[in-house]
């Protein structure tokens, strides 16, 4: 692995990225409707290398390899995540921080679905994916907008917060989910970074899965993961009951309904 500077993050995901990789099909269920976007942008004219950056599990670096036949690249802090990944092959997996490592090759398009919110320097970040860019080659991520536009994200950070007394105060601008929530402050960090034709729009989408995929859902990710892993084992069933219930109001029937609020960010390499 190269040189990485978000260790704190790297820590986190490597610990975290077990969960994810457990769920990795109902993730990839959930977040259909942005691969999708992606792959649509992939489509959009011939693609030589892509690179999906926090690739996670790999549902998005798959998918746009099928689609399109272009070697893609796949780079993630999570050792965790990219071992799920390797299992299913059809493509290139890298362990590195995107933020700093050096690739060895320039790719076209560089992708990322809810990936790119992480970095401890994003203008360093994205300033280095645009040297690992060709001239003319272009960036298109998927991030969330605002936590009040995604209840069910914060129902989850309500639900387990009792639990989790010592979880520090969410900083809109740390690294986290809703890091480029104001696009105004992800203009500028992609402006300073040295892209171009930045373009930044609202997309709404309302995702489903089975009802009976909810729990494992939630005791696999995010802060319910967090609050079922600090408590006694003995207390572990009780607990998933009681948080369960806050959930009750995206449940329609044997369904589960979660709205999305997202940014899709597209910009340019300079010729």
């Amino acid at each position: 692995m190269t040189a990485e500077v978000n260790s704190e993050q790297a820590a986190w995901w490597n610990a975290a990225g077990q969960g994810w990789a457990n769920v990795q099909d109902i993730v990839d269920l959930m977040l259909r409707p942005f691969q999708d976007l992606l792959v649509q942008a992939a489509l959009e004219r011939p693609r030589e290398r892509v690179l999906d950056v926090g690739c996670g599990t790999g549902g998005v670096t798959r998918a746009i390899t099928e689609a399109t036949g272009a070697a893609c690249v796949g780079v993630d802090i999570s050792e965790t995540m990219l071992a799920a990944a390797r299992e299913h092959g059809k493509a290139e997996y890298l362990l590195a921080d995107a933020q700093v490592h050096t690739f060895d090759e320039s790719f076209d398009l560089v992708v990322s679905r809810f990936g790119v919110m992480f970095f401890d320097d994003p203008t360093a970040a994205f300033r280095n994916l645009l040297r690992a860019t060709a001239p003319g080659g272009d960036l298109c991520f998927i991030t969330w907008r605002s936590a009040d536009e995604n209840p069910f994200m914060t129902t989850a950070t309500r639900a387990a917060a009792p639990f989790l007394p010592d979880a520090p105060a969410p900083d809109p601008h740390a690294p986290g989910p809703f890091a480029f929530a104001d696009p105004g402050r992800t203009r500028k960090i992609l402006e300073e970074a040295g892209w171009g034709e930045i373009d930044i729009r609202p997309v709404d989408q309302l995702r489903a899965l089975p009802e009976e995929l909810l729990d494992p859902y939630l005791s696999n990710l995010g802060p319910i993961s967090r609050a079922l892993k600090e408590a006694a084992e003995s207390e572990r069933h009780r607990i998933m009951s009681e948080l369960r219930g806050a959930f009750d109001g995206f449940v329609h029937g044997d369904e589960v309904r979660v709205p999305a609020a997202v940014w899709q960010v597209t910009a340019s390499a300079p010729l």
